[in-house]
This record gives C-alpha cells, sequence and structure tokens, in this order.
C-alpha cells in the first residue's frame, strides 16, 4: 500500500475493526455496530445540529437529524460521533454541525473546532472507507470524475469525502480547492507537488475557473461533462519560461448549492 501514516483518529478506527473482526463495514450497519459498542442511536429532528452525542453514567445516547437529506452525510455524522464515542468519553454533551464534520476549515475554524473534531473526522474515514481496501480498489486506475464517483458508491459515501481519501491515498496527486459563497476558504496540494499554488483563501475563485462559473453562472456540469479542461495559471502560478498551452490541466467540481459551496479536484494529465 501507498506510505500512509495513520493519525489517531484513523489509528482508532483501523483498531477498533480489527478488535470486532471486521474488515470493512460494508456489509453491516452502523447503527448496529455503534449499538454493540454500548451507543444507542437515535434519529429525531435537531435544531441546528447534524448530530450529538450525551454521555450518561452508564448509557451513552448518540442522536442523528432525520432531516439531514443525504443519506451519505447522514451515515458520515453517525461514523463521526462514534468516532467521539471511543476517544472523547468524559464529555458530557457534545453537539456538530456542518462545520464541524466538514473536510474543509480555514485555519481558524480548525484552531476553533480544535483537535477533537479533527480526529473524530479521521476516525469516520477510516471507519468508512478502510484505508487498505481503498488503495486496492483505486490501485492502476486511471483518475477520474467517474472514478470517484465509482468509489464512493463502493463505499457508500459522499463524494467530498471519496476526493479527501484520494488526495491521501490515490495513484494519481489531485490537489483541492474549497469555496464558500464565492470565497476560497481551504486548498491542499501533495506533498512534493511541482506546481505552485497561488494563495487565495479568502479571495474570489479564478475568474476562469469551474467554480467561478457556478457562482457567477449557477452553472453546473453534468456527468458526461463534468472533467473540465482550464489553463494551469487558472489555479496555479505559471512561471515566465512556461506556456500555458505546454500543460493540460482539468478541474471538477463537486458542488453543495444547499451551502453555496464548491469543492473544486484539480489534476495535471
Amino acid at each position: 500500500m501507498k506510505n500512509y501514516r495513520y493519525n489517531k483518529g484513523s489509528a482508532a478506527a483501523r483498531d477498533l475493526l480489527d478488535q470486532n473482526g471486521f474488515e470493512s463495514l460494508l456489509d453491516f450497519s452502523l447503527e448496529l455496530f455503534a449499538s454493540g459498542l454500548g451507543a444507542t442511536v437515535i434519529e429525531k429532528p435537531l435544531l441546528n445540529s447534524d448530530g450529538r452525542i450525551i454521555f450518561g453514567k452508564k448509557h451513552t445516547v448518540i442522536e442523528i437529524n432525520q432531516n439531514i437529506e443525504f443519506e451519505q452525510r447522514k451515515k458520515f455524522t453517525l461514523a463521526h460521533e462514534i468516532g467521539h464515542f471511543v476517544l472523547h468519553k468524559g464529555i458530557d454533551i457534545h453537539n456538530d454541525t456542518e462545520a464541524t464534520t466538514s473536510w474543509f476549515n480555514n485555519k481558524e475554524k480548525q484552531a476553533k473546532s480544535g483537535r477533537v473534531e479533527c480526529e473524530a473526522n479521521q476516525f469516520a474515514s477510516e471507519l468508512l472507507m478502510p484505508s487498505h481496501l481503498f488503495f486496492e480498489k483505486q490501485k492502476g486506475k486511471k483518475f477520474s470524475p467517474q472514478l470517484l464517483r465509482d468509489l464512493a458508491e463502493f463505499f457508500g459515501v459522499s463524494i467530498t469525502a471519496i476526493a479527501f481519501k484520494y488526495f491521501e491515498l490515490g495513484d494519481h496527486p489531485i490537489c483541492l480547492f474549497h469555496s464558500h459563497n464565492k470565497k476560497v476558504s481551504y486548498w491542499k496540494w501533495p506533498e512534493g507537488y511541482p506546481h505552485f499554488i497561488i494563495d487565495r483563501t479568502k479571495l474570489e475563485p479564478p475568474e476562469d475557473s469551474v467554480a467561478m462559473e457556478f457562482f457567477d453562472k449557477d452553472k453546473i456540469y453534468p456527468k458526461n461533462q463534468s472533467k473540465q479542461q482550464i489553463w494551469k495559471s487558472t489555479w496555479f502560478d505559471l512561471k515566465d519560461w512556461e506556456d500555458d498551452n505546454d500543460f493540460k490541466f482539468y478541474e471538477y467540481c463537486i458542488v453543495s448549492s444547499v451551502y453555496n459551496s464548491v469543492l473544486s479536484v484539480v489534476w495535471e494529465e
């Protein structure tokens, strides 16, 4: 497998699966798994919260907002709360919103949500997408938006979660840019990536980016057109001696209209 370093959250999930004799939970109910650990899962309407965990003296209750629109997000929220159950016992009541379960938070939000939320997200990712299995499923396959969609269907998670996992473990290097309310909120590039990203944090996405097409024109490409060619200079620094025509860069946007946000997956072929 690709050199993958388990962090505290992912290591705890891996250990938990191993201790209970599971390679993965693909064919097992996440609710039953939580119950077997000693947590009761209840779906109910929650105000300003996707999920919360309530630690009692004898029993623990995990509440999931039944009004979450997408099952993949509901599933990740539950996995996130199981992460709190395993890693962070001692908190009386802990509420989670879209902000705390988001893969992409700027440094200010990361500082506010802190280590606890990061660990719960890492735990959820490994619980739902075990690294060894993810690596094997993508190994040797050409990167494309369709590959991300196929992986999302296989693991039963959102494409956003898959994109983040692929960034860590995928064969092909990709860069990720998250934009919210027409502002770039966060970006990630692989270690040792040969192209320099222009920092646009808190600025608008590039005018010629696919992300900006969504914000300016409400443009969402159909699946068969979701791979859009862009210039290198769209997201990256173009050196004086370089020619945009010598590069083949592409952008695939994962759009969340409800949150007015876009995750741009950018790669070079």
